[in-house]
């Protein structure tokens, strides 16, 4: 069974999005774990069903090179993003991490991601889920 984070902060509606979307489509074959930059964050990701939940930056830095794969928005490899939630240390352990990283082209930072297209959230996660996370979910727990 492959783990995956989903890392996410202010108030987790990113993660809590593509959390409720991966179980959707793998149910309990995947392990998902909610990494959140604040307990609210955390909280909104855990109600989407994932299987554990952490908080803050010693979390995420423990847990990163913990699992297979990370997923968040672009703002997780950024130092100071999410008005300040994410930290230096999280950025350097999801950079470091073995896991492979799906990222979502969205932030509020002052950061355009040339080449990627505007498109909406459900659409983003639905080919995170379906077309990229599929790549790396072992036979047998292919998608519904």
């Amino acid at each position: 069974m492959i783990r995956i984070a989903v890392i996410d902060g202010q108030g987790g509606g990113i993660g809590a999005t593509v959390i409720k979307r991966i179980k959707e489509v793998y149910g309990e074959r995947v392990e998902v774990w909610a990494l959140g930059t604040n307990a609210i964050a955390t909280s909104q990701m855990m109600k989407a069903r994932a299987n554990r939940g952490a908080t803050g930056e010693n979390a995420v830095c423990h847990c990163a090179g913990r699992v297979d794969v990370i997923v968040g928005a672009v703002s997780i490899l950024l130092a100071h993003s999410m008005m300040g939630e994410v930290t230096p240390a999280m950025v350097n352990a999801v950079g470091a991490s073995k896991a492979h990283k799906l990222i979502l082209p969205l932030t509020q930072e002052p950061l355009t991601v040339v080449g990627a297209g505007r498109e909406p959230l459900p659409h983003l996660v639905d080919k995170l889920v379906v077309e990229h996370l599929a790549r790396h979910v072992p036979p047998g727990a292919e998608p519904a």
